[in-house]
């Protein structure tokens, strides 16, 4: 990617809005990753000694606002408040079809499908990981429904799994048996509060509106 959408930058944090397609970390592949555009970009800033390292992981084919930590100093800070839920990630997510509740937490413990490596599953206690999702009705429209999604742990391909164990799973996700989308994945990781680890202020980030999910923003968010 040539265009680095950078929503926050500072001496110890930057924060980007990923497009699909791009892996965060390196997968072994040589595949160029988001991690790359980010030092790509520092070292045109003349700052080639930052190591960015991802606080968080987005799918490949999920969109949105991905945080970097740019000063090993401060990265436990980080990694306390990522372990401690003191960060707050907010998705949108678009599923086919009415969803008949205006609210629903899922708390549904997840593990590794054992027949599909692709894929993980809802199953017990014993055999997968806590999850909690909290999951909010926002809008209707052409038969699809507009979710707004707050992670309260963060497993893989936890609201893909959650949504999908409900039977809404999200449009464009073929993995999980979502509707077909010629505009991909329609899951968008939208808002992250988190205290600096420098300052202590509380910062509240968002991306632009992501018209690829939604055409226009919903008055209720």
């Amino acid at each position: 990617m040539d265009d680095l959408r950078v929503i926050y930058e500072d001496e110890v944090l930057l924060a980007c809005d990923k497009p699909a397609g791009i892996i965060v970390h390196g997968d072994g592949t040589g595949a160029r990753t988001l991690t790359d555009a980010v030092a790509a970009h520092l070292a045109a800033a003349g700052r080639s000694n930052a190591r960015p390292q991802a606080v968080q992981r987005l799918d490949a084919e999920t969109t949105g606002l991905t945080l970097f930590s740019l000063d090993r100093a401060t990265q436990p800070a980080l990694d306390a408040q990522v372990a401690g839920h003191g960060m707050s990630k907010t998705y949108l997510a678009v599923v086919a079809g009415r969803v008949p509740w205006g609210e629903k937490t899922v708390r549904q413990p997840i593990g590794r499908d054992r027949h599909d490596a692709r894929r993980m599953r809802v199953c017990r206690p014993d055999q997968g990981k806590p999850a909690e999702t909290r999951i909010r009705r926002v809008a209707e429209k052409d038969g699809r429904t507009l979710l707004l999604v707050t992670l309260v742990t963060g497993r893989r391909h936890q609201i893909r799994v959650h949504l999908a164990s409900l039977g809404h799973p999200i449009v464009g996700d073929a993995l999980y048996g979502g509707a077909r989308s010629s505009a991909g994945l329609l899951l968008h990781a939208w808002r992250e509060e988190l205290d600096h680890p420098v300052t202590g202020e509380r910062l509240r980030l968002e991306t632009a509106w992501p018209a690829r999910l939604w055409p226009e923003r919903p008055a209720r968010l």
